[in-house]
């Protein structure tokens, strides 16, 4: 006879698919490329913010630098208040849709190996998820 098994039963709003709507932030930091990396940090730190969206209007769309990419800059010895942010922005970044999944962001994050998605409605940035808000809202599911 096989051994019996306690099946938990997952409450209504973990059972439904979650998508990065549900968890993006909607209020999009965004800078011009030709601000400085220390602009870029000092926008970042108010907002408590990973990374800051790069709107250049002679790319086809947004672009995105990190927390990570100024601290590179930084170690390798650049003046952030002299380093355009044009000059750092991630060219190739991923972009995700609204409805996404919030399994398939994670799963592009990981292997990419990054932790921010621009989330894009054609080629306007509408929000950013980032890898805390996938952790925080897996945590809350698992609580």
């Amino acid at each position: 006879m096989p051994p019996l098994v306690a099946r938990r039963t997952l409450p209504k709003h973990m059972s439904e698919e979650v998508t990065i709507r549900d968890e993006m932030t909607p209020d999009v930091l965004t800078i011009g490329p030709d601000r400085s990396l220390k602009d870029a940090a000092a926008a970042m730190s108010e907002r408590n913010a990973g990374a800051v969206v790069v709107v250049d209007p002679e790319l086809p769309g947004p672009g995105i630098v990190s927390e990570r990419d100024i601290s590179r800059a930084v170690g390798e010895g650049k003046d952030p208040t002299q380093e355009k942010v044009g000059d750092h922005v991630q060219t190739n970044a991923v972009f995700a849709e609204p409805d996404w999944p919030l399994k398939k962001a994670a799963k592009a994050m990981t292997s990419g190996g990054f932790r921010h998605l621009v989330v894009v409605d054609g080629s306007d940035p509408v929000g950013v998820l980032s890898m805390r808000d996938i952790v925080r809202r897996w945590s809350e599911d698992s609580g």
